[in-house]
């Protein structure tokens, strides 16, 4: 995915993307909204999903709610810090590395990094970050949306591998599918040969998670393709993610970045979302959007109700 959300792997950027276009979606709010606690979406299907989560939840805790979309990170966060957005729905590890560079410069997320494999440190790093910008932070939930390796299921069968530590026992040298970046990234090939010991022998340079890097693994041209924890296509692809048992990937827990001045009233209702929400589930609510077509609002409605939180 993003990395279209501005992943702290290995598209690099703690940034959602450099476009300064401020787009407000059909969901948006007007100034006939300006009475309503505005919840902040990225844009993309999973945000979309977890935006329409909070409003309902807010709706139904009585705190009447909009949704408004921001195309990046660098726009929605000043918002948030002016109250024009209550809550956005975010990544712990990404939006610390983003306050991280903000506050010590553009080279901090790779010469000193706060986010770690932890979600408890990482989300006390934010925290920390956070609390001089008027931010704070909710509950991270289970679900965890980072970056993800996958092999096809007769690759995996083969090789006898279901973790990436499988893999680098087993000797086998793999071409990876991803962006260009992924030669240089500590979360990609150079943490995959340190951390598991897997032979790389090249980066076939067609992005991350595209369906051309899917296809490429599929038919076999490339062994391995780097995508996100959340992918919801990876079946239809005859793909398998082999996980990362020693734990490469920084925590990006999903959990609402808040006005600190906002916070009591909305945290309440948004931190029961917390121990449901799974990343399995949050895989399945994408593919209901992207694969079924249904509209993020009503496959948030569906969810919370299966749930009774709504």
């Amino acid at each position: 995915m993003p990395m279209r959300r501005g992943k702290t792997g290995v598209t690099a950027g703690v940034a959602a993307g450099l476009s300064l276009v401020f787009l407000v979606g059909a969901t948006g709010c007007s100034s006939s909204d300006d009475d309503k606690t505005v919840v902040g979406s990225a844009g993309f299907t999973e945000s979309e999903v977890l935006a329409q989560m909070y409003k309902q939840l807010l709706d139904k805790g009585g705190v009447k709610s909009s949704v408004k979309t921001v195309k990046n990170r660098e726009l929605i966060e000043p918002e948030l810090e002016k109250g024009k957005i209550a809550v956005v729905p975010e990544y712990a590890a990404t939006m610390a590395e983003f306050l991280n560079v903000k506050k010590n410069g553009k080279d901090a997320s790779t010469n000193a990094p706060v986010a770690t494999p932890d979600v408890g440190a990482t989300v006390t790093a934010l925290n920390t970050l956070a609390g001089p910008l008027g931010l704070k932070t909710g509950q991270p939930a289970q679900a965890v949306d980072q970056n993800a390796f996958a092999v096809s299921k007769d690759f995996a069968a083969k090789n006898n591998l279901k973790t990436l530590s499988d893999l680098g026992k087993s000797g086998v040298e793999v071409k990876i599918a991803a962006g260009e970046e992924c030669k240089t990234r500590p979360f990609c090939a150079p943490g995959l040969e340190k951390s598991y010991g897997i032979k790389v022998s090249g980066v076939d340079p067609l992005g991350v998670g595209t369906t051309a890097a899917k296809q490429a693994v599929k038919e076999g041209k490339d062994d391995l393709v780097l995508t996100t924890s959340t992918d919801a296509t990876l079946e239809q692809f005859g793909l398998v993610v082999l996980a990362d048992d020693k734990k490469l990937q920084n925590a990006d827990n999903i959990l609402p970045v808040v006005n600190a001045k906002k916070a009591d009233k909305i945290l309440p209702l948004l931190d029961k979302l917390a121990p449901v929400l799974t990343t399995e589930d949050l895989t399945n609510l994408n593919k209901q959007v992207d694969q079924d077509r249904k509209k993020p609002a009503d496959v948030a409605k569906a969810y919370l109700k299966s749930k009774g939180l709504i």
